[in-house]
């Protein structure tokens, strides 16, 4: 268990390299109803250590074995940072983040708000992530809405799907996904999206590349036939991914 910053208790999990010490460690955040024992992420988990580096996966506030309640990306960057001062202070000097949906728009702002600090990244991956907040444009994110704004969708998320949600809304609003792009660099970034994700079209991922100021080390991925997040991540991808995050 970490303690957050402010006072969360996070489930997390350190996997080293088979065989032999790695300086770097792949730090991975799962998307929104996810956890480090759902099988998405084990299975990611496993792809990404085959890299020479180590790997630390962890469940968001509200999520799984972890406590406080879910925020949506907000307060979750203060997880992320907890689980990235983890990895260094089991002696990997080099951490790279890569997250996966709601965990993509949390890699991306803890990036840019901790990257002057320990725990900031020194290299960025972020899969099926929204570019901007309160996007109702699909049915998936409708029916998401419905879940987290309504007390009955509530109680689904918590029993059916062992999410807690805050009822609280944010406030402040948090820096948006492609707000917080321009403050990433120098860390490279590399932004990941499927063709047929249903939950975000590709104007997300456009748009944060867009984002990336004039010479920035940032990449776009488009993957042809790819849905959503960790559950549609094949082996293959997974496998590009780790060689990104160990190489750059």
């Amino acid at each position: 268990m970490l303690r957050t910053e402010d006072g969360v208790r996070v489930e997390a999990l350190h996997e080293p390299f088979p065989g032999a010490a790695s300086d770097t460690a792949i730090v991975v955040a799962h998307g929104f109803t996810g956890s480090l024992d759902r099988p998405a992420v084990r299975r990611a988990a496993e792809v990404l250590g085959r890299h020479a580096a180590a790997v630390v996966t962890f469940s968001f506030r509200g999520h799984g074995g972890s406590g406080g309640l879910s925020t949506l990306g907000d307060r979750e960057v203060l997880d992320l940072a907890a689980a990235v001062r983890w990895a260094r202070d089991l002696g990997h000097a080099r951490v790279a983040t890569v997250g996966f949906s709601m965990g993509g728009s949390v890699v991306l702002r803890q990036a840019a708000l901790d990257r002057a600090t320990p725990a900031g990244p020194d290299a960025v991956a972020a899969v099926s992530a929204p570019a901007r907040w309160y996007y109702r444009g699909t049915a998936p994110m409708r029916r998401l809405h419905w879940m987290v704004t309504r007390p009955t969708g509530r109680l689904v998320g918590r029993y059916g799907l062992r999410t807690r949600v805050d009822a609280r809304p944010w406030d402040p609003v948090p820096l948006a996904p492609f707000q917080a792009v321009p403050l990433i660099a120098p860390a490279p970034l590399l932004v990941v999206h499927g063709d047929r994700d249903a939950y975000f079209p590709l104007d997300h991922p456009r748009m944060l590349a867009a984002a990336a100021p004039a010479g920035a080390p940032v990449e776009l991925w488009l993957e042809r036939g790819m849905g959503h997040a960790e559950n549609a991540a094949g082996e293959e991808l997974l496998d590009r991914l780790g060689a990104w995050l160990v190489r750059r």
